[in-house]
This record gives C-alpha cells, sequence and structure tokens, in this order.
C-alpha cells in the first residue's frame, strides 16, 4: 500500500506564510510527478503547483510569485511554500503523486487525505 500523508495547514493572517509538506511512503517504486491541488466547496480540484521528477515545476498562475514548490527526493517528501497568503487562497490542500505503471506509458496517482488552509483576520 502507499500513504501520501500532508501537514502544515492552518489559519493564517493575510499576508502571512505558511509550509505544506507531504510525505510518501509505502510500496512505490518510483515517482514521476508530485503536486498539490486544492479544492472549495463546490468546485471542481485545480492545480496548484507540480513537480517532476526531473525538476521541472509549474505554478497556476494565481500563485506565481507568492507560492513555491520543491522536493526532497531521498525523503519521498513535497513541499509547497505559500508566501503573501491572500483569502482567496482558503482551501483543501491536496497531495497528488503518480507514480509509473511499469511496462506501460500509464501512471497509478495517489491522493492524501487534505490538509485546511485558511487566510482570515
Amino acid at each position: 500500500q502507499v500513504q501520501v500523508v500532508e501537514s502544515g495547514g492552518g489559519l493564517v493572517q493575510p499576508g502571512g506564510s505558511l509550509r505544506l509538506s507531504c510525505v510518501v511512503s509505502g510500496s512505490i517504486e518510483s515517482i514521476i510527478f508530485m503536486g498539490w491541488y486544492r479544492q472549495a466547496p463546490g468546485k471542481q480540484r485545480e492545480l496548484v503547483a507540480g513537480i517532476t521528477s526531473g525538476g521541472s515545476t509549474n505554478l497556476a498562475d494565481s500563485v506565481k510569485g507568492r507560492f513555491t514548490i520543491s522536493r526532497d527526493h531521498a525523503k519521498n517528501t513535497v513541499y509547497l511554500r505559500m508566501n503573501s497568503l491572500k483569502p482567496e487562497d482558503r482551501d483543501v490542500y491536496y497531495c497528488n503523486v503518480r507514480s509509473p505503471i511499469s511496462g506501460s506509458i500509464r501512471y497509478r496517482t495517489f491522493w492524501g487525505q487534505g490538509t485546511q488552509v485558511t487566510v482570515s483576520s
């Protein structure tokens, strides 16, 4: 089994910072992508930031210049540093992990349970 566990969410004032962490453990051979999605009630889950095994990153336009994604390969951990937080960043943030299926171009996808980020004064 594969476990994906997020941490680091909480309540922060506008303009503040948080760092989310996501640790992957269990029976996973390799990881090709790790990313962060967020979802507000009644809305679709959207990609916030992602990083590939080669180190390429992508960020949603709404967070560019404020959020940074990084990864520690040895620890199977991905981080999301969030600066200059705004009330509209309030969401549940989910870690997404993709692992290739041997002999196929497809991959398996794993999700964490989510961590709540609230930005409010």
